[in-house]
């Protein structure tokens, strides 16, 4: 099969085609084919090798991708699923571990981490649900905040942020969020209470909202200390990249790994059912064929981008002479 992977860390000019082996799922397992594959930032740590440590000595070629939709291609021995081949899905993969990631004709993953598509969702959009609304759906879970409380999300404009707005209001909380002035009616629309003006100073601009500080502060822009005066005395701080510290008034400090809940097959079913009904907003930026990696890399490095940019894989049916990623094969 081919895939869109690396040899060598560096920058997305890495990024090329592979012919690798079709993956075999095994006991528990599904192979789904891909249609597309959304591009996160997870991803470019991949590529640059700043996560290396998390192959665990594993040699390359490696595979990123942590978000794939498309269709059920092969189920594996003793998997006990209700998804049959050829049923429409969306999976969240773990491109550290053996199978590599989402970008490639085939992935296998765990049935547990396989869920119908959401209705109505094409599968561009479908792509862009797993990986950042489980993100969003862990992280307020480590918050515990109760009901009628508030809470803050700083990157609300983007990904994880936009979950992470719906899925508070959803739990019935108060949402304070920052955006640039260009995104407040954006942000707005995603259901955030009260919206003020992200960059320098956004934690005194959330204490001006509510003095003694919010319950806790979703962290989805990676502000980490910058945003630690927002938090009450006691309350909470969800980072969705590691950061240690320190954090001082008893804060506590609630590190979000995404993959730690990859197959928690029933948060990902509420979190497609809640898609398919509207709570959940799918935005896709652009959709790139997939030979196209290296330049989707290099626009989500430069900032701005709404929603998640997509790669597509569907060029590759149906057409034996043409290479699915361009040129002739």
């Amino acid at each position: 099969m081919r895939a869109i992977g690396l040899t060598e860390f560096g920058g997305p000019e890495v990024l090329r085609v592979l012919d690798l082996p079709e993956p075999v799922p095994g006991a528990g397992e599904l192979r789904i084919r891909v249609h597309a594959a959304s591009v996160n930032p997870t991803d470019t740590m991949l590529r640059t090798g700043a996560v290396r440590a998390w192959f665990n000595g594993r040699p390359g070629p490696y595979v990123p991708g942590m978000d794939a939709a498309g269709v059920v291609d092969a189920i594996g021995p003793d998997t006990d699923t209700a998804l049959r081949p050829g049923d429409p899905v969306v999976a969240i993969s773990n491109a550290y571990g053996p199978h590599g990631g989402a970008y490639a004709e085939l992935v296998v993953v765990p049935a547990e981490s396989v869920v119908p598509i959401p209705s109505g969702a094409d599968f561009a959009a479908a792509s862009t649900l797993l990986m950042n609304a489980l993100t969003a759906r862990v992280a307020l879970d480590l918050l515990a905040v109760p009901a009628g409380r508030t809470v803050a999300v700083t990157g609300a404009a983007g990904a994880v942020g936009g979950y992470a707005v719906q899925l508070a209001k959803s739990d019935g909380l108060r949402v304070l969020a920052d955006a640039s002035a260009a995104d407040t009616q954006l942000v707005t629309s995603l259901g955030a209470d009260e919206v003020v003006l992200r960059g320098d100073g956004v934690a005194g601009r959330f204490r001006a909202l509510v003095p003694d500080g919010v319950e806790a502060v979703l962290d989805g822009a990676a502000l980490h200390e910058l945003i630690l005066p927002a938090v009450r005395d006691g309350g909470g701080l969800a980072v969705v990249r590691r950061w240690d510290g320190p954090v001082d008034r008893g804060i506590h400090l609630r590190p979000v790994l995404v993959t730690e809940a990859a197959t928690d097959h029933a948060r990902l079913l509420r979190l497609r059912d809640q898609a398919s009904t509207g709570e959940l907003t799918l935005r896709v930026a652009d959709v790139l064929p997939a030979d196209q990696a290296a330049q989707a890399h290099r626009r989500l490095a430069e900032g701005g981008v709404r929603g998640r940019l997509v790669l597509d894989f569907t060029v590759i049916r149906g057409d034996r002479g043409r290479s699915p990623f361009g040129g002739r094969g």
